[in-house]
């Protein structure tokens, strides 16, 4: 017989099927066997009814009946079609059965059994598309079902019936074949399902259950299958109604009617003994009369197809809207449908709606995404299912508020691109009304608001959508901060008490925060911005400027912001506008948002379109009668859309935009001009625009009578009719018109709202108005779950939120709250610091510190519980978002200390807390640098002094926990109490303390700073209070850290150094008796000088200057410290003399080594120190050279330390001049001749220095320092000839340094007792050698100079001194035989160098005259032993002979002195 149903493309699977056939046999043999069955039960409930079991009795074929016959024919047939199924037109075996259920003669009983049979059929899924004739099988096995009659014997009968007819007819809907239905049978089906739901009320309530569930069920099947279906196949028109058994559920009288005038929801209600499914019985609905907002019919239009043909189509689109139309219309019904007494015990008042919102839910979930693909379906849910929702928002019933919401939550996620507007009404008038609270709204109708608006803020891009779609839109109102607000002051309770309202507004917040979080782990929300901001030097008309790209983030999210920015100025324009409208305008027009030169068409869209603005002050303008006000009222009237508006409803939406003001006249210009334009877009039955104007006027009137209070007697229908007699150019209006404009404002008041405050209530007006809007407004713009405005959508949130936190988190006594919070304080601290939010971590930050004040000793010695669990938790999270978060924060580092602070006065901090932090750090960079590490700083806790200390290391004081008083015995620890203390160390090691200053060398500048200033400012504090030890420690402990954190972070320590600085001066100056904090100041600041020298070369000279402060110590500190201060130096000196470079930095240096030198404990350190520096030259510079000379001397007069520390004190100096020799000849080996006699210059007066000091210390009252002082100084000065000194260097020298020390040795031996200054002759004769040798030695080079004659003479006069000093009152012999030995000894030398020799002069003091008049004071003879009378001559005859005067001159002269002698 072939397969009739199967497409062309499918006869391949027909041609190549034999197999699969030949497998079926089987199947084919049992479903003859189901059949065969069923026919069976159905006779055999036949034969136990009387009338049916008659025609069994008689045994005459004739009288059978034939719906028997015909089973029996079938029972005949099946066998002999078992393997031809599916060539077997599928009616012939259906058609008995159909018989039966069609059949007024059939009982309940027999029916039902026929019934079973249709649905055994169907289940076993032996029937599909290809099936012979399945089409018109399956159409009559629905026209049988919803035509079924039988003779009701007994309800219980009747309700299994129902039953039975439900399964089938679902059946029908979910077989492989229910594709081959038509739209009018599938609506067929859905209406006799609803019928049976509706009857079902009047029975048993398991009838009920089920009638409703099946409507569901096949609600859901018919939906998902929408997606299966060609959208452009099955497009319907909005205009074509299916004029089948469900012709669109359009209001016809009040009625909801089918397309084959049957009452969808009127039926008869009277009981009958038979009955009949086609009429049954339901219940009564009145509905309230409601405009119908005209659809679009340019969407899709297919005007060729007949309706006919509508309904004779398969099953698709058509059908669907047919079905969500009227699943919309029972939103409206089933508040006026009224139960029958015999109604079961489910409250109607939730059930019924229940029911009808759940079964759109149904075709909600079903359709998914595929529903808005469908422009009829889209259409239908924007316009009229939307709004019935929003007018079922107000139902009293938390069930059904429950339901309303998760359909709104199901088009949200499917549908929100094209329900923006209807979205935003959606929150604003239902769900934030409802949420808040107040006005008769009862808790449990908040409560599901609450849970909803909860629900919706832990949708993945919920929050985004509303901020980018409707906070940042110009004409929307701001529903996320409106949300925000509500849950921030749902969250915060009024009187002190929690309740579940309060947690759940706080989850609500902490889901925004989540949402946030989960988008910045998610990825990078960066966009190139493509946007070009408006010029902000001209008007531009704000409201008609669009993005280029609403899909392209690089276009769209600066644009965003822009609208936002703008948003925000004209919120401001508005506050100004309001309080003075001249006023107001000027500064509109400054900020650019109006033009400089104001025209009507640009202030009536300002009029129009933006929210807030005060509604009297645009009535009184629109109303003036001036005539820029005349044209800008009829500019504001062209922004409205009248089109199919009945009168009263285009009047509300006039009359809400402003408030109609009170003189008679601008109410006239007003409503003029409203005339004007509703006449012209919608005149219907008006005959001309004076019409509309009467009328306008006649419904005001009538709106202030019927709600206006003061009005006792009120306005009657008649009396209205009567009142608009004659006003249609001279006809009456129709009398149904009037009655229908009459009901509507008695039923509904216009309200003439004062201020630009929104109403919360949704009027059909201003559905309507949304409607068009929503056509106008931008498009819908998707985030696609990046954070590209997460910055500004948190600096909404945080403040509100960690307000909510805090205040919940105080209040709370549950531990599970307790995590709430503290997860909401991680999360918003997370966003803070990734958006750098600073300012919410700090304020986060101190109020979790305040809950650490709760923190006591006994709140470790018990389980955690209450206050004591709260301020732990409190406490691990501060320290936790210090440990991740540091970089951002900045003032609450002060309470973050305090928390710190207040676990080390209950002796809780661990004891390696920054323990030698900066030692670590040390080794390691010195391992990695290789750099020698074994010789570590001497800690100053090994130091012994007579200052009694806290405790014997750097924080170790902190590892004897619970000692608060020191000096107070305690007895042994209880277990408990051990037990306390080691829950108390596992706590605080979860908290990692030590991490915030050991990884501080990771935080931001300024983060870092604000710690250091921190730690100054609470050590400062407390040393301004020191009442007590604690108060010390407080600062000797913040000091301590904020040394730790200067050195761990010594790649950045001109950050830290002036705070560190700053604090350590003003311990050391303002203490001036030793103690702990002055001593860890003082050494706190020496090992910065030893860690950071060697790695900030550029602040070494800062540095070092710090160590001055060391010098202005009080006497009593510096005594007290000297020696450990001493050996810090020698470490510092040791370890870092290679970086110190300038003359500054070596100064300070030397000056603190030269105050130990006189000092009994801290000498031979110093000394040491200086030993360092100048053996061997090792670290003597140029620019410390004159330094360590003075050290060097310092340490030579001292007599710290013997004999033995002076001698070397002055070998250091004397074996420094191999270093000036040296540097000398690389300087002239490196330099040019110029530059290098320049530094030779230096080096010379480097030199004098170091004779100098020398020459003093010749003067030393112990006779081995003064003597080796002679000697080292001699050595000084002949062993300079590398150097070649400039002849003023020696000039100098001797003046300064040899001439002065002889002098000054002297005036010792004449002045000073024998017993202070012992053995001065040895002294006198070591200096008289060191006198003749440095002349001679330098003979050669002075003999040339203009001044050599008076140097010569200086050295003449002070031998005379020596000759003629008395030691103990007597001449010395040894001096009296050494001079003129010494004198000889110099002559015979300048003799023979040609220096002395007679010569031809006038003058009586040449060298020749002046040298042997001196000499002759000390021998007269040395002039006949030098020179003999001979050698004169021959000195004269050389010279040659000048004139008899010359010759007599010279000649004459040893007479002279001879005489004089």
């Amino acid at each position: 017989m072939g397969f009739p149903n199967i497409p062309p493309g499918v006869k391949a699977i027909k041609n190549g099927s034999e197999d699969l056939l030949s497998t079926s046999n089987d199947a084919g043999v049992d479903f003859a066997c189901i059949i065969n069955s069923e026919v069976g039960a159905i006779l055999a409930v036949m034969r136990r009814n009387v009338r049916w079991g008659g025609y069994y009795l008689s045994g005459n074929d004739q009288q059978e009946h034939s719906l028997i016959r015909s089973l029996m024919t079938l029972r005949k047939q099946i066998f002999s079609w078992q393997y031809q199924w599916r060539d077997t037109d599928l009616s012939i075996y259906l058609q008995p059965f159909l018989d039966i259920i069609q059949s007024d003669e059939a009982g309940a009983p027999v029916t039902g059994a026929a019934l079973s049979a249709i649905y055994k059929i169907l289940s076993v899924d032996m029937i599909d598309r290809y099936t012979l004739n399945a089409e018109r099988a399956l159409q009559l096995v629905v026209d049988a079902v919803t035509s079924c009659r039988f003779e009701v014997t007994d309800p219980a009968s009747e309700e299994v019936v129902l039953m039975k007819i439900l399964q089938v007819l679902l059946a029908c809907i979910k077989s492989k074949a229910s594709i081959l239905l038509t739209n009018q049978h599938v609506c067929t089906i859905v209406n006799t399902c609803f019928r049976i739901v509706h009857q079902a009320g009047t029975k048993g309530e398991l009838l009920q259950r089920i009638a409703r569930n099946t409507m569901h069920e096949l609600v859901r099947c018919i939906f998902s299958r929408l997606q299966d279906f060609n959208k452009a196949h099955h497009t319907l028109s909005g205009g074509n109604i299916v004029k089948g058994e469900m012709d669109g559920v359009h209001t016809d009288n009040g009625r909801y009617q089918l397309g084959n005038g049957s009452s969808l929801l009127k039926f008869d209600s009277h009981s009958s003994s038979r009955f009949d499914i086609s009429h049954a019985s339901a219940c009564t609905v009145t509905p309230t009369p409601k405009e119908t907002v005209p659809w679009d019919n340019d969407v899709i239009k297919d005007d060729t197809r007949s309706e006919l043909n509508v309904e004779r189509e398969r099953y698709g689109i058509p059908c669907m809207v047919e079905i969500f139309h009227f699943l919309s219309s029972l939103l409206n019904a089933v508040e006026h449908i009224g139960m029958g007494p015999q109604a079961n015990s489910i409250a109607f008042d939730e059930d019924v709606p229940i029911f009808a919102l759940g079964l759109i839910n149904s075709a909600l979930e079903s359709g998914g995404a595929s529903l808005w693909h469908q422009p009829s379906l889209l259409q239908l849910i924007q316009d009229e299912v939307f709004q019935n929702l929003i007018q079922f928002g107000l139902s009293m019933s938390p069930l059904v508020l429950s339901m309303l919401f998760s359909i709104i939550l199901n088009l949200y996620y499917h549908a929100r691109t094209e329900l923006k507007l209807q979205l935003e009404a959606f929150f604003s008038c239902v769900i934030l009304r409802l949420a808040q609270g107040g006005n008769g709204i009862s808790y449990p109708q908040q409560e599901v608001a609450m849970e909803a608006l909860v629900d919706f803020c832990r949708q993945k891009d919920f929050v985004v959508d509303m901020y980018v779609n409707l906070d940042c839109d110009l004409i929307c109102s701001d529903v996320f901060e409106n949300i925000v607000v509500l849950l921030s002051r749902t969250a915060i309770p009024e009187d002190s008490s929690m309740s579940p309202m309060h947690i759940l507004a706080l989850d609500g917040l902490l889901a925004v925060i989540k949402r946030i979080t989960e988008r910045i782990d998610g990825g990078c929300g960066s966009v190139d911005s493509k946007w070009t901001l408006l010029n902000s030097e001209g008007y531009t008309p704000i409201w008609t400027v669009r993005c280029n790209d609403y899909s392209d983030p690089n276009h769209w999210v600066s644009f965003i912001q822009w609208r936002k920015h703008m948003k925000k100025v004209v919120t401001s324009g508005v506050k100004e506008f309001n309080t003075n409208l001249n006023k107001g305008l000027a500064t509109l027009q400054q900020a650019h948002l109006l033009p400089e030169q104001l025209d009507p068409q640009s202030l009536s869209c300002f009029f129009r379109y933006t929210p807030g603005l005060d509604r009297n002050l645009i009535g009184d303008f629109l109303g003036n009668h001036e005539e820029f006000c005349i044209q800008t009222l009829h500019a504001f009237v062209g922004t409205f859309d009248f089109h199919g508006m009945n009168l009263d409803t285009a009047l509300r939406l006039f009359l809400e935009t402003f408030r109609l003001p009170g003189e008679a006249q601008k109410i006239h210009r007003i409503l003029e001009a409203f005339s004007d334009r509703y006449y012209e877009q919608s005149p219907q039955i008006l005959a001309n625009k004076d019409a509309a104007l009467v009328l306008s006027y006649s419904l005001i009137m009538l709106n202030t009578d019927q709600h206006n209070s003061q009005v006792k007697k009120k306005m009657t229908e008649d009396e209205f009719i009567r009142n608009n007699r004659n006003i249609n150019e001279g006809s009456d209006l129709p009398r149904e018109y009037l009655l229908d404009l009459y009901h509507s404002i008695c039923d509904r008041e216009i309200c003439f709202t004062d201020k630009g405050t929104a109403c919360m209530e949704m009027t059909s007006s201003r559905w309507l108005d949304l409607i068009d809007k929503s056509k106008k407004t931008d498009p819908f713009i998707v985030s696609d779950s990046k954070p590209y405005l997460d910055q500004d959508i948190f600096a909404i949130v945080s403040g509100p939120t960690v307000a909510a936190i805090s205040v919940v988190f105080d209040l709370a006594e549950e531990e599970d709250i307790y995590q709430i919070c503290i997860n909401g304080f991680l999360d918003v601290a997370k966003v803070s610091a990734c958006y750098h939010f600073e300012n919410m971590i700090d304020e986060m930050l101190v109020s979790l510190c305040g809950f650490t004040i709760l923190l006591n000793l006994s709140s470790f010695e018990e389980p955690m519980h209450g206050e004591d669990m709260k301020a732990r938790l409190a406490m691990e999270t501060v320290f936790t978002i210090a440990n991740r978060y540091g970089d951002s924060i900045r003032t609450s580092w002060r309470n973050i200390l305090d928390c710190i602070l207040r676990l080390h006065k209950l002796g809780l901090l661990p004891a390696h807390l920054v323990n030698d932090a900066a030692d670590e750090v040390e080794i390691f960079a010195a391992a990695s640098n290789g750099k020698p590490t074994e010789n570590p700083s001497p800690s100053t806790d090994s130091y012994k002094t007579d200052v009694p200390k806290k405790s014997d290391g750097f924080i170790s004081r902190f590892s004897q926990l619970f000692s608060f008083d020191m000096e107070e015995t305690r007895s042994e620890p209880t277990e408990q109490q051990l037990a306390a203390r080691e829950q108390a160390r596992q706590i605080i090691e979860k908290c990692h303390i030590e991490s915030i200053f050991m990884e501080s060398k990771f935080l931001q500048a300024e983060s870092l700073l604000q710690l250091a200033q921190a730690l100054t400012w609470t050590s400062e504090q407390a040393q301004k209070r020191n009442d007590s030890s604690e108060d010390e420690d407080t600062a000797v402990f913040c000091l301590e850290l904020l040394i730790a954190i200067t050195l761990i972070n010594r790649d950045r320590i001109r950050l830290l150094w002036q705070c560190a600085y700053d604090l350590i001066t003003n311990i050391v100056q303002s203490i001036a008796i030793p103690c702990y904090l002055v001593e860890k100041a003082v050494f706190g600041l020496l090992r910065i000088c030893q860690r950071l020298l060697p790695y900030k070369e550029d602040l070494a000279d800062e540095l070092l200057k710090s160590l001055q402060l060391i010098l202005k110590l009080d006497a009593r500190v510096a005594d007290a410290y000297c020696e450990q201060i001493t050996q810090e130096i020698n470490y510092l000196v040791k370890s870092n003399a290679v970086h110190i470079r300038s003359q500054m930095g070596w100064r300070v240096i030397t000056s603190l080594l030269s105050i130990t030198s006189r000092h009994p404990e801290a000498s031979e350190t110093g000394f040491d120190s200086l030993l360092f520096i100048m053996s061997a030259g090792a670290h003597l510079l140029p620019v410390n050279y004159l330094l360590c000379i003075d050290a060097s001397r310092q340490f030579a007069e001292s007599r710290v330390g013997g004999h033995e520390r002076s001698l070397l004190a002055l070998d250091l100096m004397a074996r420094s001049l191999d270093c000036l020799v040296r540097w000398t000849g690389e300087a002239r080996k490196a330099l040019e001749e110029q530059d290098a006699a320049r530094l030779c210059q230096d080096f010379g007066e480097m030199w004098l220095r170091l004779v100098q000091v020398l020459g003093k210390l010749c003067s030393d009252q112990r006779e081995e320092i003064r003597n080796h002082a002679l000697l080292l100084l001699q050595n000084c000065l002949i062993g300079v000839d590398e150097i070649n000194l400039p002849h003023n260097i020696w000039l100098q020298c001797f003046e300064s340094v040899i001439f002065f020390m002889l002098d000054d040795l002297i005036e010792i031996t004449l002045t000073r007792s024998h017993k202070e200054y012992r053995n001065m002759e040895s002294t006198l004769i070591l200096a008289l050698k060191l006198l003749s040798k440095s002349f001679l030695q330098l003979l050669d080079r002075i003999s040339q100079l203009e001044t050599f004659k008076n140097l010569w003479v200086g050295v003449l006069v002070r031998m005379e001194k020596y000759m003629k000093v008395k030691l103990r009152g007597k001449k010395s012999e040894k001096l009296q035989e050494f001079v003129p030995e010494l004198l000889k000894n110099s002559l015979l030398i300048m003799k023979a160098r040609g220096i002395l020799s007679p010569k031809v002069s006038t003058s009586e003091d040449g060298l020749w005259e002046v040298t042997w008049a001196n000499v002759n004071n000390i021998d007269p003879s040395l002039q006949s032993e030098i020179f003999t009378e001979r050698e004169l001559e021959q000195q004269l005859q050389m010279a040659g002979s000048s004139g008899d005067l010359m010759s007599t001159s010279i000649l004459a002269a040893p007479e002279s002195v001879a005489s004089t002698g």
